[in-house]
């Protein structure tokens, strides 16, 4: 029996490993970089998304407290604003 288990758990174990080393091969494939890349080139335009729209929402609050645009001002906004530029802001 003991037997057995030994070799029921050295087939399963090898199972495994060739498993594993056939998608890290699989990873180095042309195909697999590429899908690599492809994945990484989304995460880089979605972080720049992300980015531009924190730009556009910033620099209309500015406009506005800075009476360059036509808005609601809030004058306690405005002074926090101008006294801390680069404060992160509550998002209503």
């Amino acid at each position: 029996m003991r037997r057995v288990f030994w070799i029921a758990l050295g087939a399963t174990a090898g199972v495994l490993v060739v498993r594993k080393l056939s998608r890290t091969a699989e990873a180095y494939t042309p195909e697999g970089l590429g899908r690599s890349l492809a994945g990484l080139a989304d995460a880089v335009r979605d972080a720049a998304d992300v980015v531009r729209e924190g730009m556009v929402e910033r620099e209309r609050e500015l406009r506005v407290a800075l009476g360059v645009d036509a808005g609601e001002v809030d004058p306690d906004q405005v002074q926090d604003l101008l006294d801390h530029p680069t404060a992160p802001r509550h998002r209503s």
